[in-house]
């Protein structure tokens, strides 16, 4: 029996609806369409309070601090977000301020990001890689881009960013596999 490959995403979008949410779910059940997975999302929405007020590692609650453990252990991340002003929220850059800063050494990282037009897709590049290189994580080639125009009513209309989406899931898959066959073997 194969051992599931843990996949953590956070989504940092803050309110509801959220595109950046809907963008995650969307990649986290491709992937299960390829693998074996234990998958849990992370709504930055949901501990954007009791993140916010802790300046240290040391000030967090118990519930969020396991978020945090969640994302340190995980086999995969996902890193999803709005973009707000050319760039990732401060309350999505103020989570990955508290991880560990050897915590993500190796561990691959796919990107996700949500903006109201085109204009912000270089977000991806231009912001969540150098934010991931600095943790030495492994970032994955394909990152996902949704503007407005790709959804309808909170829901992917978009064929163009389904396709993307399994684009991205195709070039992770053979680090991913692996990843599971590395698993199985522990």
């Amino acid at each position: 029996m194969s051992t599931p490959l843990k996949i953590v995403a956070v989504s940092g979008g803050t309110f509801r609806p959220s595109r950046t949410l809907v963008l995650t779910q969307a990649i986290v059940a491709e992937l299960g369409k390829h693998l074996a997975i234990d998958s849990h999302i992370i709504e930055l929405g949901d501990i954007a309070r009791p993140l916010g007020s802790a300046l240290s590692r040391k000030e967090l609650t118990p519930a969020v601090e396991r978020e945090l453990r969640a994302i340190e252990s995980a086999d995969l991340l996902i890193a999803a977000t709005p973009v707000y002003r050319a760039s990732y929220p401060g309350q999505f850059k103020h989570l990955f301020d508290l991880i560990g800063q050897d915590a993500l050494i190796g561990k691959p990282v796919l990107f996700a990001a949500t903006g109201g037009s085109e204009r912000h897709a270089l977000v991806i590049d231009h912001q969540l890689r150098p934010l991931f290189s600095f943790f030495q994580a492994l970032t994955l080639p394909t990152g996902v881009y949704a503007s407005e125009a790709d959804f309808s009513n909170y829901q992917i209309s978009s064929e163009l960013l389904q396709a993307r989406i399994r684009l991205a899931v195709k070039h992770a898959l053979p680090l991913l596999g692996q990843k599971t066959e590395e698993l199985q073997a522990a």
